[in-house]
């Protein structure tokens, strides 16, 4: 387990590894206008085909997930997670077909998960063996979703899971308190893989190693594959009173600019996105949701990132419609943010046919309305009617809208008007926020996919005249001319 002596030096260029330097840092226009992303949230965790966290859950006795493993591998004293990882094989693993896919999806940038918390690297890591080129796949897989990004022109993000892994996967330290196996400890205990399990040393040395660890593997990566966006899966401490604050957090992500700003692609092009609320720390890079959203439009760009399901392949899987997924990127791109969708891909690295279909859906949807939603800005309000949601991470119910919800993105002098759910009747429809006296004159409308359409401008709000057709079964957009 012993390394040579941290090497804290980074990338010459723009930025220094200070709060104050790094603050300088302003959101890239590509990722502004993007808008909409793919994640590929995947690894060894989806080869049992029973959802995210597997590689914790299977070590927590009484889990759906463990006794799954016991009744189908075996005990996780006998048959651990370093037996699941070797399973794991990506034998259908096509990325340039999936990344056509993705982009005629809408897609404008993609992510790949690089690291999970399972401390599994899918990359060619030069810090640890346990990664897709020696062990499972046999490939490289960071290198060949940016290989195929390339050839599709989309910016090229990885996600990284690495500092929570000492707290998440302790929990193979541990043994059954009851039953056959009671008191037996599970594979997690073997020193002889302490370097995937970690080792069993007291908290504050764990800790304090592990912050180099990260700072090794995430160098390596950014290094290796040179990402337009690194989205960390955690706030910016290690734990309190272990250095990171000052040094490794900072010294990654000025690192990960600078890696970029070296180019003709200039000083802002790569995105950091983490989930850590103080404005201190995000205002150096994106703040990212998990399953949530923003109340009311922030001055910032930030990101969603959800799933239309579990995040690692569940064969029982319930997954979100393809209209439930249209609304919450409408939602989320008239409040100046973004939205990364992952579809989970089964171990082999296809994509079953349900996810299929909601591309298949969601390329028909932007073919009509993309126009509303690439490269707008938020308009003086995100929207009307009676339908909200809470901001805030994992708030991301179904909601049951109205044909009164609107939601409003800007492009120049159009505003674009989303109508959350079609009218029930075919005649008119009323956009309060347009009213007669209150908003800039309207010149014209236009239903995206159908043409122009009958308006007039009322005290009540602008009245305009329905098509007998909906170009779209999901959301509808009025361009409107204010010029």
């Amino acid at each position: 387990m012993g390394e040579e002596e941290l090497d804290l030096s980074i990338k010459e260029g723009p930025f220094q590894p200070s709060w104050e330097s790094l603050r300088g840092y302003r959101t890239p226009e590509w990722f502004r206008d993007a808008k909409f992303g793919i994640w590929s949230h995947w690894g060894p965790q989806s080869v049992p085909k029973y959802g995210d966290w597997y590689a914790r859950n299977m070590y927590r006795e009484g889990e759906p997930q463990y006794l799954h493993h016991w009744r189908v591998y075996g005990h996780p004293s006998e048959v651990g997670y370093k037996e699941i990882v070797k399973q794991w094989k990506a034998e259908e693993f096509e990325p340039e077909r999936l990344m056509k896919l993705f982009k005629e999806a809408g897609a404008q940038y993609f992510v790949a998960q690089a690291v999970h918390h399972d401390n599994f690297d899918n990359w060619d890591s030069r810090y640890h063996d346990w990664n897709s080129v020696q062990v499972g796949p046999g490939k490289d897989i960071v290198g060949a979703w940016r290989t195929a990004a390339e050839k599709y022109d989309l910016p090229f993000g990885v996600s990284e899971h690495l500092e929570r892994v000492p707290q998440w996967f302790a929990v193979n330290k541990g043994c059954d308190e009851e039953g056959p196996y009671a008191g037996v400890p599970y594979d997690g205990n073997d020193s002889k893989y302490e370097d995937f399990y970690l080792p069993d040393w007291e908290e504050e040395k764990l800790w304090s190693w592990w912050g180099e660890v990260w700072f090794r593997r995430m160098k390596d990566l950014i290094d290796q594959h040179r990402p337009d966006l690194l989205y960390s899966d955690g706030a910016r401490r290690f734990k309190e009173g272990i250095r990171c604050d000052n040094d490794l957090l900072l010294s990654i992500v000025a690192h990960l600019y600078n890696s970029k700003a070296s180019s003709s692609e200039g000083m802002d092009r790569a995105v950091y996105t983490q989930k850590d609320t103080d404005p201190q720390v995000y205002r150096i890079g994106v703040l990212d949701i998990e399953r949530g959203l923003q109340s009311e439009i922030d001055p910032r760009p930030w990101q969603t990132d959800t799933s239309v399901g579990n995040w690692s392949y569940h064969v029982s899987d319930s997954y979100k419609s393809p209209g439930q997924v249209i609304r919450t990127l409408v939602d989320i791109v008239s409040k100046n943010g973004n939205l990364l969708l992952n579809l989970p891909q089964l171990p082999d690295g296809s994509l079953d046919e349900e996810c299929r279909y909601i591309l298949d859906e969601l390329a028909t949807w932007f073919d009509v309305n993309g126009e509303g939603i690439y490269s707008t800005r938020p308009w003086e309000a995100s929207g009307e009617g009676p339908t909200a949601r809470e901001g805030g991470s994992f708030e991301e119910e179904a909601l049951d809208w109205t044909e009164e919800d609107f939601r409003f993105t800007r492009k120049e002098d159009f505003l674009y008007a989303f109508q959350m759910k079609p009218p029930e009747s075919k005649d008119k429809i009323r956009i309060k926020s347009l009213a007669r006296g209150e908003a800039p004159e309207v010149l014209g409308v236009e239903l995206l996919g159908k043409g122009s359409l009958l308006f007039e401008e009322k005290e009540e709000g602008l009245q305009i005249q329905l098509p007998e057709e909906n170009p779209t079964d999901y959301v509808a957009c009025f361009r409107i001319d204010l010029r």
